[in-house]
């Protein structure tokens, strides 16, 4: 009622309710509300209402009516409130004249919970690392994990001890609020019953290219290469999953698959994502199939075609595999092996054409991916994963059927977008570049001053650092109704169509070039899926960062190899052993970006996932 009440003495509302009056008669006596010279009654200046949302290491009070006169104030000025709550507070002097407030009352709170631990007789929220003194915590032991009432502080749940490391899943789903994942899948019955015609496609010798651990395979290619013909067949999900049934709308909430280092938490119950969704080897199942007629003097398509079929994937291939046969290491092979060597082989060539025809708008950047291994939950050693001609192979062919769907949607869809970088970013970018000793200057625009940077990178040794900076002042991609291109691939229309069993974006787009209607709600499934897949990133970083934390704790005094990655907070990473594993340096003395060097463990905080390091 008081969240309302104060909306409507914002905006001015002259109609109040008896109970509404009662309740502004208690604020009139604390002239917390007064009454103006038109008789109305008003927030006293002196005063903020607003609702509480705690970040990393700040507090934002949220303005009741308009974010711009949110206000910033520090964790301690918190005084007891937490998430969600409803507070009063009180504006303070600053002679910098900046706003500061801080909370003097909670009006209104959600009755809810919290993640803390023990440490030092103390309760410590997970979360923000805020201390919370209160009696209950010396029933426990020291770095036990609690669920406890946010108010009373009562325990709820006994969850485990900090230092037992298979607690970690259970804090990372907890704190992004995804632990409903581990809950029973829902009862599927998934039956290729399709009564309309579909196009048979199973003669033609289809093949998966995947990482080893695969179940879940969303895209079989083949290629005619005597027609130069390719063909990209996407598991047909939305003929499972109907629009607006449970399935759907749980589909929905998760909106992607979670990937940790030792299981998958998928979008979809595993008797869809691991068994009839996915184009398993030797098996008939349903598909949504491009069939994309190719232009080999111009490397684009000339035509695509876009039908329901049944395929059967003849072979599963793992991404090493076919390394080796781009390589010419054909290994063993049978006569369906050798059948897709013989066209895989020529479609490699032409995909490599292909990616540098679109390389002339769009960028290369030399990505690699920390994969961690580990045993007993513990962190054992980090694979780095690098792009290599059977993913580039891969990755042209579903760019190219991700673009003709784009094509085919209405002017109001569900794009992939990703906007051009501002100009204050860029010119950032290049001063740091000139700082690491490259000299390099603005362009006429944007795509020449990146393509100018890296051309001149290519001569010095930082060509990987560098490229690290371009994608650090990029904006990030999301979805959008609305096509407003992607800066990065270089394209005028992209949208997600090739993986429809980990990411709901394209079982949405499924859907709408099946139906050739677009969701009335379509602006809240795009905001909702965009903010979803940066909370999933979130969610496995915190896991991992975690894992790092304890490795280090377990390694104090060890050396280790670093680079600074941001000169400001005196951050380093490892790039040699445990590479990828964040760090604090103890004592920088303002070392340039990039500078490497050796450091010993001092410390580190599995709760926090704060590692410290001294240069030696």
């Amino acid at each position: 009622m008081l969240r309302e009440l104060f909306i409507k003495i914002q905006t001015e509302c002259k109609n109040y309710s008896n109970d509404e009056l009662n309740e502004i008669e208690k604020f009139l006596k604390d002239e917390i509300i007064i009454k103006n010279q038109n008789g109305n009654f008003e927030l006293n200046s002196k005063y903020k209402i607003a609702i509480v949302n705690i970040g990393k290491n700040f507090v934002i009070l949220e303005d009741l009516v308009s974010e711009l006169k949110n206000i910033k104030i520090e964790l301690e000025d918190l005084n007891g409130a937490y998430n969600g709550d409803l507070v009063l507070a009180k504006r303070v002097f600053n002679p910098r004249s900046k706003t500061k407030a801080k909370i003097v009352k909670i009006l209104e709170s959600k009755k809810a919970e919290l993640l803390v631990y023990v440490k030092d007789k103390a309760f410590y929220t997970l979360k923000e690392n805020i201390r919370l003194d209160n009696k209950n915590a010396l029933k426990y032991k020291e770095l036990d994990v609690l669920i406890v009432d946010n108010k009373s502080f009562d325990l709820i749940k006994n969850v485990g001890n900090l230092n037992d490391s298979k607690i970690d899943e259970f804090i990372s789903l907890y704190l992004y609020e995804e632990l409903y994942r581990l809950e029973k899948h829902l009862d599927v019955k998934a039956l290729m019953d399709d009564k309309k015609q579909r196009v048979d496609l199973r003669d033609l010798a289809f093949c998966t290219i995947d990482p080893n651990s695969a179940k879940d395979h969303d895209d079989a290619i083949y290629f005619d290469k005597n027609e130069n013909i390719l063909y990209v067949a996407i598991a047909d999900v939305s003929y499972f999953v109907k629009e607006g049934s449970e399935l759907d709308i749980l589909a929905f909430k998760k909106s992607t698959s979670i990937y940790l280092p030792t299981k998958v938490l998928p979008m979809l119950p595993p008797i869809l994502s691991e068994e009839m969704c996915s184009l398993k080897e030797g098996v008939d199942r349903y598909s949504y199939v491009f069939k994309m007629y190719l232009d080999l003097e111009n490397f684009s398509v000339k035509k695509a075609e876009l039908f329901e079929a049944v395929i059967n994937s003849h072979k599963n291939f793992s991404y090493g595999r076919i390394d080796r046969v781009i390589e010419g290491h054909l290994d063993q092979y049978s006569k369906v092996e050798k059948e897709i060597f013989d066209y895989l082989i020529p479609l490699y060539e032409i995909s490599k054409k292909f990616r540098k025809r679109r390389l002339l708008k769009g960028y290369d950047f030399r990505t690699t991916e920390n994969r961690l291994k580990l045993r007993n939950d513990e962190l054992e050693s980090i694979d780095v994963e690098t792009s290599t001609a059977s993913h580039q192979l891969v990755e042209e062919c579903m760019l190219m059927a991700n673009i003709e769907a784009s094509k085919k949607v209405n002017t109001v869809g569900i794009y992939r977008i990703h906007e051009e970088p501002p100009f204050k970013a860029i010119s950032k970018l290049v001063d740091d570049v000139n700082i690491l000793g490259v000299n390099v200057k603005l362009q006429s625009d944007v795509h020449e001053t990146i393509t100018h940077i890296q051309e001149k990178a290519k001569n010095s040794m930082m060509s990987a650092e560098i490229d690290e900076l371009i994608i650090q002042a990029q904006t990030q991609a999301k979805y959008s109704s609305k096509n407003l291109g992607h800066f990065g691939l270089g394209f005028s229309s992209y949208s997600h169509f090739t993986s429809p069993i980990r990411r709901y974006s394209d079982l949405v787009l499924h859907r709408i070039l099946k139906t050739k209607q677009t969701p009335k709600n379509i602006d809240d499934i795009c905001e909702h899926i965009s903010l979803n897949e940066r909370k999933v990133d979130q969610l496995v970083w915190d896991f991992e960062d975690r894992k790092y934390a304890r490795w280090a704790a377990s390694h104090l005094g060890e050396e280790v190899k670093v680079k600074v990655v941001d000169t400001e907070k005196a951050k380093a990473v490892c790039y040699e052993k445990i590479i990828g594993m964040k760090v604090i340096l103890e004592n920088y003395r303002g070392q340039k970006l990039f500078s490497k060097m050796r450091v010993k463990i001092k410390s580190a905080d599995i709760a926090t996932k704060v590692i410290v390091v001294t240069i030696m």
